[in-house]
């Protein structure tokens, strides 16, 4: 019997893998949670298969997602990766993902994890979403406007409420699989 999934994975294989494995599964590692938060500032504009398809690039030209040497990155290291055709080569996010991993380690300081930072928004449990459609879920919420205006406030750029809202999906602090979704009644 075919499982039934959220409808905007259809198909495609890289689609349905992540879906299945990964969106909406809560995070609380913050090496993970910044790989998202960083994959997710690149996706600007663009669609979420564009940066899946090249996650293994990104991977490998941002040092494994590490931040604290992406927090490092001197011209030389920016210049390599705005020649790299495997990622999106925008000099703005290019900049932005070595600030966002500076304030990134300044959250940290202050609250001990990042992690703690972030599930801090939601009382530290994910909050279940009930949607019978997918054309129900919204782009963003009154919370991913407060936790990008926060970030915003603590030195983060190219993460806007739609953005925080898709980091906020993917990294399961909301369930927005669809109710006939076999994720959802899973991460319930």
């Amino acid at each position: 019997m075919k499982k039934e999934r959220c409808a905007w994975c259809g198909e495609d294989e890289l689609y349905i893998s992540y879906h299945d494995k990964e969106w909406g599964v809560p995070v609380y590692n913050d090496n993970v949670l910044f790989e998202f938060l960083l994959l997710e500032s690149f996706q600007a504009g663009l669609s979420w298969i564009t940066i899946l398809r090249k996650r293994e690039n990104f991977k490998k030209a941002f040092d494994n997602f590490d931040y604290k040497k992406i927090a490092l990155y001197d011209e030389q290291k920016k210049n390599e990766l705005q020649n790299d055709a495997g990622i999106i080569r925008n000099k703005l996010k290019i900049k932005a993902a070595i600030g966002n991993a500076i304030a990134f380690q300044e959250i940290q300081k202050e609250f001990g994890s990042f992690s703690n930072y972030y599930w801090k928004f939601s009382n530290g449990k994910p909050i279940q979403n009930h949607w019978k459609t997918t054309k129900k879920v919204p782009a963003f919420t009154i919370l991913s406007d407060t936790i990008s205006k926060d970030l915003k406030k603590r030195g983060f750029k190219f993460v806007g409420s739609t953005i925080v809202y898709a980091f906020m999906q993917a990294t399961g602090m909301v369930n927005d699989h669809v109710i006939s979704c076999f994720k959802h009644a899973e991460l319930v």
